[in-house]
């Protein structure tokens, strides 16, 4: 017998390695207790959350929260069934039209998550005879969804303007063609060109989807992300989001104009052979997103902390995955794995939790720790941030 199990075993040596120099497993960390957004108890030591995606902190929300508990009140734990039979209750629809209304679009359509939106709609929208052009850094999830709906896939580099036309000027004619786009790269915190991207797009004849999980809720006038802030959302064929990052709790969407947008609830199988959201956490959803629509001195507060933690781990000597801050996550660039895993640790010790990020995950096989900021971070949170940057950082040798 073949053990399937022993394609794995490079990255279990790996590991075994990195856990036997007395490192404490980054990958396994339990919060014992949240108390906000912003801080929480990990090994029984209160810790301030700088590695969560809480980018707008609406995790305790007193009106999210009491949403939340009325409807698992009225409604009970689950729905036990699929969108399209049992599991549609008012909520589900309730979360849909605020999202319609967040965006200002025609259709709004819900998943149970983030990954099962990219997932359902670029498999179900690109098939076998279609082309989908995406950036190379694209998240997992965008590269599940064109695997799984068989199409060709055509990768151009990172934000290249020029790469990207080149690929689409490529595509047979009279191929479909898809132009895959994240507003906002998690890993770097950096943003895409889409202004140029979608006209480049457009000219070529293709459609364009943009997933903005990491900028919805705080980039752009009006929370809707990049595609807004760069003034082209009305170009935008599809975007797609999560609930799980700056609305506070687990979901994913896709809003669209496109008219025959409806008949994607019978053909989309992540859609249709799956069980719905509870009741609790499309009232949660909701209440937020309604309430972020009224959150500009909130998204200004995010901006300065984004700002002046930057300006200050690059004046400790840190080097960082933009030359100016472009989101809520900044990423503190490590030499390797075992120094990233040794800074990490001293930074838990410290009283910081981040994320340690490695391969496959990364770009270019950076190890990185990556700082996910919230709204609600005080300004005097932020500066002990910078204080526990330095102390970890002099004492793993990061820094001098």
């Amino acid at each position: 017998m073949i053990d399937l199990f022993s394609k794995f075993d490079p990255l279990i040596e790996q590991r075994d390695a990195l856990l036997e120099t007395g490192v404490t497993d980054p990958f396994n960390l339990v919060m014992e207790k949240v108390e906000s957004p912003t801080v929480a108890i990990c090994n029984g030591k209160r810790t301030i959350l700088l590695g969560t995606y809480n980018y707008m902190g609406m995790t305790f929300d007193p009106d999210v929260v009491a949403a939340g508990k009325k409807a698992l009140d009225e409604f009970g734990s689950g729905t036990t069934g699929s969108r399209v039979l049992n599991g549609t209750y008012g909520g589900h629809k309730a979360v849909e039209q605020a999202l319609k209304d967040f965006y200002a679009m025609d259709h709004a359509m819900v998943f149970s998550t983030g990954y099962q939106a990219n997932l359902g709609v670029i498999s179900t929208i690109a098939g076998k005879d279609d082309y989908i052009i995406l950036d190379i850094d694209s998240h997992a999830s965008i590269y599940d969804g064109c695997a799984m709906g068989n199409a060709q896939i055509v990768p151009f580099r990172h934000n290249d303007i020029e790469a990207l036309e080149k690929r689409l000027k490529r595509v047979p004619e009279g191929a479909g063609k898809l132009v895959v786009l994240e507003g906002v790269y998690s890993m770097l915190g950096d943003i895409a060109p889409l202004r140029e991207m979608v006209a480049v797009s457009k000219a070529n004849g293709a459609m364009v989807l943009v997933d903005e999980a990491h900028s919805m809720g705080f980039i752009g006038e009006h929370g809707r992300g990049v595609a807004e802030a760069q003034g082209i959302i009305d170009d935008v064929d599809f975007i797609i989001g999560t609930f799980s990052k700056s609305v506070g709790t687990v979901g994913g969407f896709c809003v669209s104009n496109h008219p025959k947008f409806e008949i994607l609830r019978l053909v989309c199988r992540p859609y249709v052979f799956t069980a719905s959201l509870p009741p609790s956490v499309v009232a949660t959803a909701a209440t937020s997103i309604r309430k972020l629509m009224d959150s500009a001195d909130k998204r200004a507060h995010l901006w300065e902390n984004s700002k002046r933690l930057h300006a200050g781990l690059r004046q400790l000597g840190f080097k960082l995955g933009t030359d100016e801050p472009q989101s809520a996550i900044i990423a503190v660039l490590m030499p390797d794995l075992e120094k990233g895993a040794a800074m990490w640790e001293a930074l838990l010790n410290e009283g910081l939790y981040v994320n340690l990020a490695r391969p496959p995950a990364t770009p270019a096989g950076m190890t990185l720790l990556r700082c996910s900021l919230c709204a609600l971070h005080s300004d005097e949170q932020v500066g002990e941030i910078l204080g526990m940057f330095a102390a970890a950082g002099r004492a793993t040798g990061c820094i001098s």
